[in-house]
């Protein structure tokens, strides 16, 4: 992660464990689940309060109490490549409690052809549950890897079955 010597780093306990997020004046640059495969390097950054940071912790609280389905926080997707990025940006196109194949994630950002490029993007996602890459399941609907564990993943759609 190239993140601006700028960014703060906050810790937040969500209903499905302890999480790292990461803000700077630019936005949200990160939401993992500690542990989470491709867990960042944050040696360095320094832990303090951010605005982006204060406000995610705000809006997932919300989120995760089924008081609110959507967020609404300025990103930082830099720390992707341009098709990482056209990947997650079509991420943020998929409706709570509303599912979607890898297969169909490919044809909507127009590269029908890229499904393991578009799946291997879906996994290095930054912004867990904010871009909601758990939406994304296997050609036969099977609930596929997550960076956050497939368990989390089940727990996050069966959350948003209950949206507000």
């Amino acid at each position: 992660m190239k993140t601006p010597t700028t960014a703060r780093l906050s810790r937040w306990t969500s209903p499905l464990g302890p999480m790292l997020l990461a803000g700077h004046d630019a936005g949200l640059l990160g939401v993992w689940f500690e542990e989470q495969k491709h867990y960042p390097d944050v040696a360095g950054l320094a832990f303090g309060d951010h605005f982006t940071t204060t406000e995610a912790q705000a809006q997932l609280a919300a989120y995760f109490a089924g008081e609110s389905s959507q967020f609404s926080l300025p990103l930082d997707l830099r720390n992707g490549t341009a098709f990482q990025q056209s990947v997650w940006r079509a991420l943020l196109d998929i409706p709570c409690g509303v599912t979607i194949g890898y297969s169909g994630l490919s044809q909507q950002i127009g590269r029908p052809s890229a499904v393991r490029a578009v799946a291997a993007a879906v996994g290095r996602n930054p912004l867990s549950i904010v871009v909601p890459c758990h939406r994304v399941l296997g050609s036969n609907g099977s609930l596929t890897g997550y960076a956050g564990g497939v368990d989390r993943k089940a727990a996050l759609l069966n959350l948003e079955q209950r949206k507000p």
